[in-house]
């Protein structure tokens, strides 16, 4: 678990990154490349939040994989709709160019008044697919950055970041070089009840049902080590079933964490998540990769909303869902 927190991550020069092998043999080669890297070993925390004390039930809570957030304002308006006290966000640039160099993280959080935890999943040093390089204006990324956030209108204590069990899928993929693995990222949430604990997480896509499992219980048992006893809210792109045909039931995650406690959530059954968008234009299928897991506390029924702006424009591919938690059980 990292626990390191900054207020800003550090980008490493763009001279350090070229150096950077753009393929890896060995996860343990990989590793430490990566450890050399401070903004891979760190999180980053900061913003003003819009309370300065605990949080009342009910608290709505929202998790969206805003596809790199090509639209900030406009994706801070559609999350407005329902006033999210939490937002649990995956998939948020920072500093590359298909994103206009923005910090979308930090650009958002300010948009919704609210503080803010960032973490790493990847250091690209490319500037993405063929149609995300229909967005870049420049020809580098700033940063390079590619990771998950939590953003709370309330204060964020004991921020931290988990790198998820993981055989480093990415660091062969010489079109799309990256170095870095999945991530989860969150904190304490105080509430006029007590404490529980947020966690905006993205499991891999390109993988199996077994393997996002055994992210998923790896990742439990480090926050059940570092914060026992505690309610926890886990929220975000599971990817279920993303390679197995497109049946989320097929994922062995739902059975595992609900043996250890947790019940999911994620709208009507029939109701996928994703949708075609400026960026995955084509999607072979829809599916239904996004969910809460729940442990110790009480929640209203999850709505997903298709993620659409006014003019009908897809502000991402995947929809946001969004719930109530009433209270602890």
């Amino acid at each position: 678990m990292i626990r390191t927190v900054v207020s800003e991550l550090a980008a490493p020069s763009q001279a350090m990154r070229d150096a950077l092998p753009r393929a890896i043999e060995t996860v343990l080669e990989h590793d430490a490349v990566m450890s050399g890297l401070a903004a891979m070993t760190s999180l980053e925390a900061a913003g003003t939040p819009s309370t300065s004390g605990p949080l009342a039930f009910p608290i709505t809570v929202s998790a969206w994989n805003l596809e790199r957030c090509l639209f900030v304002e406009d994706s801070a308006d559609h999350l407005k709709q329902h006033a999210p006290a939490l937002v649990l966000l995956s998939e948020m640039d920072d500093g590359m160019a298909r994103t206009g160099q923005r910090h979308t993280t930090r650009d958002l959080a300010r948009c919704m008044e609210m503080t803010y935890a960032y973490g790493v999943e990847f250091l690209e040093m490319g500037l993405g697919s063929d149609t995300e390089r229909e967005f870049c204006s420049d020809s580098f990324n700033l940063k390079g950055f590619h990771g998950n956030g939590l953003l709370s209108a309330a204060p964020i204590r004991e921020p931290f970041m988990i790198r998820l069990w993981g055989e480093r899928l990415w660091r062969g993929d010489v079109g799309q070089p990256r170095i870095g693995e999945r991530c989860a990222v969150g904190g304490l949430i105080d509430t006029t009840s007590g404490p529980f604990l947020a966690v905006s997480v993205h499991l891999e896509s390109a993988t199996t049902a077994a393997y996002r499992e055994q992210q998923t219980a790896d990742m439990i048992d480090r926050l059940e080590q570092a914060f026992p006893d505690l309610p926890i809210l886990i929220g975000g792109d599971l990817n279920t079933g993303n390679h197995a045909g497109g049946d989320f039931e097929a994922e062995g995650l739902f059975a595992m964490s609900a043996a250890r406690g947790f019940s999911r959530h994620g709208g009507p059954l029939e109701q996928m998540t994703t949708r075609p968008s400026l960026i995955t234009r084509w999607p072979e299928r829809a599916m239904k990769l996004d969910w809460f897991l729940t442990r110790g506390l009480e929640l209203s029924d999850t709505i997903i909303t298709p993620s659409l702006d006014p003019k009908g424009r897809p502000l991402s591919d995947h929809d946001p869902i969004t719930t109530r938690i009433l209270g602890f059980l």
